[in-house]
């Protein structure tokens, strides 16, 4: 006789849950890492320029596992997908990612980015607005900071009274600070009363701008980062943030090679 299966919503265990996917199609791998479409990912492996665990594959419909290390032009890649997002930031944020004293964070302005955790490039004090990115590149991030190569960030200054000639001729050619000497890669006076200047420097060290200017006895009032790298704030307004173009990419990638 055969038995009546209980009236009722069915209960679901383990066992009826579909197996989590130990493996990954290689093309697929390469696409979700961000380096291109699955169509070139195939081209790439036909080339013989995909390596799995240090051994060129050719092979159309390899499988990955989870333990396997994926490497392209000597770059270890990852299945999370590459992001990279440009924020204005406001005053009154931090650059630290947790705070003890319970301070307004920027990352709490990207939360809603993507799905990826992303990290600043650098930093900007408190009181310092402008250009932020974020990204989990964590290659391209270790470029972008390290001052071989010299990338490039251009800020407004506001100071609290105006530049003398002797000052402004001084700073640029550059000073002696506790931690060594500086001097800006070009100086300019933007308005008539000469309190506001663009200065571009390529240093990444700790409030570098503020502590050139208190060096000579001036207080910057405002200190904003208007470019980095190739990267501006056109069309981007303060508190907001926007993901960075395909050629925005691949041109911040260029400035580091």
């Amino acid at each position: 006789m055969q038995k009546r299966r209980p009236s009722g919503p069915r209960k679901f265990n383990k066992k009826d849950q579909p197996p989590v996917p130990t493996e990954t199609r290689l093309n697929k791998y390469i696409s979700n890492a961000g380096v291109c479409s699955r169509r070139e990912a195939d081209e790439l492996i036909k080339e013989g320029k995909i390596k799995v665990n240090g051994k060129v594959i050719t092979e159309m419909g390899y499988k990955v596992q989870k333990t396997d290390k994926v490497t392209y032009q000597g770059n270890e890649l990852k299945t999370e997908k590459l992001q990279y997002v440009l924020l204005n930031k406001p005053k009154n944020f931090i650059t630290t990612l947790k705070d003890e004293k319970g301070r307004k964070a920027v990352i709490s302005l990207v939360k809603n980015a993507c799905e990826e955790r992303i990290y600043p490039v650098g930093r900007l004090d408190r009181d310092t607005t402008g250009l932020l990115l974020f990204t989990n590149d964590g290659e391209l991030a270790k470029k972008l900071t390290h001052p071989s190569h010299r990338v490039k960030k251009i800020y407004q200054v506001t100071l609290n009274k105006p530049i003398t000639k002797q000052d402004f001729d001084d700073i640029l050619k550059g000073i002696e600070l506790e931690d060594g000497f500086i001097a800006p890669d070009e100086m300019a006076v933007l308005n008539d009363d000469e309190s506001s200047l663009g200065v571009e420097i390529h240093s990444g060290k700790n409030r570098i701008i503020r502590r050139i200017f208190e060096h000579k006895g001036y207080t910057v009032v405002k200190l904003d980062r208007v470019m980095f790298g190739p990267l501006t704030k056109k069309n981007l307004p303060r508190g907001k943030f926007r993901h960075l173009t395909e050629k925005e990419i691949i041109r911040l990638k260029n400035f580091t090679s």
